[in-house]
C-alpha cells in the first residue's frame, strides 16, 4: 500500500501557499476574504501566508484604501496583488526539426517567444542541447530577462515521457528526445527542468485556455503530420507506467487507418496523388511547390471535386481514429489540434456524422483554437504548476 504524505505543519503550509498563488493568478487585487473563501482556509491562516508571500515578494500589499463605491465604515481591507514579474517561466516545444521557446510571467502571458529549426537534421544530442540553450537565451534577452529568473522550464517532446520525466526511448525516433535535456540544462544554467510528452501538454495547455476549457474527460488529438494525443480523465492527466497512455501507434490495427499519419501530411500526399492523376483540378496551380493542407480545405470550399473527396477520405479516417479513441477512454470531448486545427474546423460536421458507426459513445468534437502553441500553452501552465506548488522552497533572483 503507498505511503501517505504526513500532513506536517511544513507540509500544509507549502500546499496553502501554491493554493494562494493559484487564486491570485486568476485574479486582480484580493482582499483577505476572498483569498478564504477560494482556498478554505481560516482567517489567521490567510493572513499568515499572504505576509509569507509578501515578504518573499511573491505578492504586493496595495495601498491601503477603500475601493471605489465601497462605504463600509471601518478600516478598509487589506488588499493584494501577484507580482506578476517575480520570477519567470519557460514553456519549450522541442520537435523533431523545430524548437520553440516561449517566456511567459507568473500569470502565464507571454512575454517573448522565439522558434527555429534546427540547423542541421543529423545533430547529436550534445548539438541538440547547445542550440536549445542557445534559442532560450535568445528569447530571454527579447523578454529582457536574466537566466536567474528562471523559476522553472518545462519541455515537451514527441516521445512518451514516464512519471519521474524519463523519456521512453524503445523506439528509434523516441530515442531521438533522450538528450538528458534535464540535467544538461540544469548544469549550464541551474533551471529545474521537467520533461513531458508534447501531446499531453497540449492537453493540458487545451484544457486551461483552450476549447476543453473545464472539461474533465477530454482526449486531445495533435493531428498534424502525426496523430498523437494526451488524455485527461476526471481532471488528471494519464500517463500509464512507462508514459505512453496516449500513444497511438495502435492505428496501424485499426481498419480503414493502418498508420498515425495526420491530416496535414495525409491531405498533402492525396493532394499530389491526385495532381499526378487525369482529374481536373484547381490544385494543379500549386503543383510546383505543391498542394499543402490549407490549399485543399479552400479548394473544397470553393467546390473542387477533387479536393472535397480527399476532405470526404479524412473525415472518413478521422472517424474512425475518434471512434476507437472514444470506445478506449469514452470522453466527453474530444478536441482536434495542432496547426492544422486552423483549417480543420470543416472536418466536424462530417466525422460527427460518421461517429456512430465507430462508437457507442460518441463525444463532442472541437478543434482548438491554439493551433500550434497548444504544447508550449500546456508547457507553460505545467512550469506554473510547478512554481506554486513549490512557492517557498524557490528563492527568487536579486533584484538587479
Amino acid at each position: 500500500m503507498p505511503q501517505v504524505p504526513l500532513a506536517t505543519p511544513g507540509l500544509l503550509r507549502r500546499v496553502s501557499a501554491g493554493a494562494v498563488l493559484e487564486f491570485m493568478r486568476l485574479s486582480a487585487a484580493v482582499t483577505v476574504t476572498e483569498v478564504m473563501e477560494a482556498t478554505g482556509l481560516t482567517r489567521a491562516t490567510a493572513i499568515a501566508v499572504c505576509e509569507d508571500l509578501k515578504d518573499r515578494r511573491w505578492i504586493h500589499e496595495l495601498e491601503n484604501q477603500r475601493a471605489f463605491g465601497d462605504y463600509r465604515k471601518g478600516r478598509p481591507a487589506r488588499r493584494f496583488e501577484l507580482n506578476e514579474r517575480a520570477g519567470i517561466v519557460l514553456g519549450l516545444d522541442v520537435g523533431y526539426s523545430k524548437v520553440t521557446v516561449v517566456v511567459a510571467d507568473l500569470r502565464g502571458d507571454t512575454v517573448a517567444k522565439s522558434s527555429r529549426p534546427f540547423e542541421v537534421a543529423d545533430l547529436t544530442a550534445a548539438q541538440r542541447i547547445n542550440f536549445i540553450d542557445r534559442l532560450a537565451m535568445e528569447a530571454l534577452g527579447e523578454a529582457s530577462a536574466r537566466p536567474e529568473e528562471v523559476l522553472a522550464v518545462c519541455a515537451g517532446v514527441a516521445a512518451p515521457v514516464d512519471r519521474h520525466g524519463d523519456v521512453l526511448a524503445a523506439q528509434k525516433f523516441w530515442g531521438l528526445f533522450d538528450i538528458d535535456l534535464r540535467s544538461s540544462l540544469k548544469e549550464l544554467r541551474g533551471w529545474t527542468v521537467l520533461l513531458e510528452n508534447d501531446a499531453n501538454l497540449a492537453a493540458l495547455g487545451d484544457r486551461w485556455l483552450g476549447a476543453a476549457a473545464g472539461v474533465d474527460d477530454v482526449v486531445v488529438i495533435l493531428a498534424s503530420e502525426r496523430l498523437g494525443s494526451g488524455v485527461i480523465d476526471g481532471g488528471r492527466l494519464l500517463h500509464g507506467s512507462r508514459g505512453s497512455a496516449g500513444e497511438l501507434a495502435f492505428l496501424d490495427l485499426v481498419q480503414g487507418v493502418g498508420d498515425t499519419y495526420g491530416i496535414a501530411h495525409l491531405a498533402r500526399t492525396w493532394a499530389a496523388e491526385a495532381m499526378a492523376g487525369t482529374a481536373t483540378t484547381s490544385l494543379n496551380t500549386h503543383a510546383r511547390h505543391g498542394a499543402e493542407a490549407e490549399h485543399v480545405f479552400a479548394a473544397a470550399a470553393a467546390g473542387d471535386a477533387v479536393a472535397q473527396d480527399i476532405l470526404e477520405r479524412l473525415a472518413d479516417r478521422m472517424a474512425r481514429v475518434i471512434g476507437t479513441v472514444s470506445t478506449m477512454y469514452n470522453p466527453e470531448l474530444v478536441v482536434i489540434g495542432g496547426a492544422v486545427a486552423n483549417s480543420a474546423g470543416v472536418l466536424l460536421g462530417p466525422i460527427a456524422e460518421r461517429l456512430p458507426d465507430f462508437t457507442a459513445t460518441p463525444p463532442r468534437i472541437a478543434v482548438s483554437p491554439l493551433g500550434d502553441a497548444m504544447v508550449t500553452v500546456g508547457a507553460v501552465r505545467a512550469a506554473l504548476d510547478y512554481v506554486e506548488k513549490n512557492s517557498l522552497d524557490l528563492e527568487l533572483a536579486p533584484l538587479s
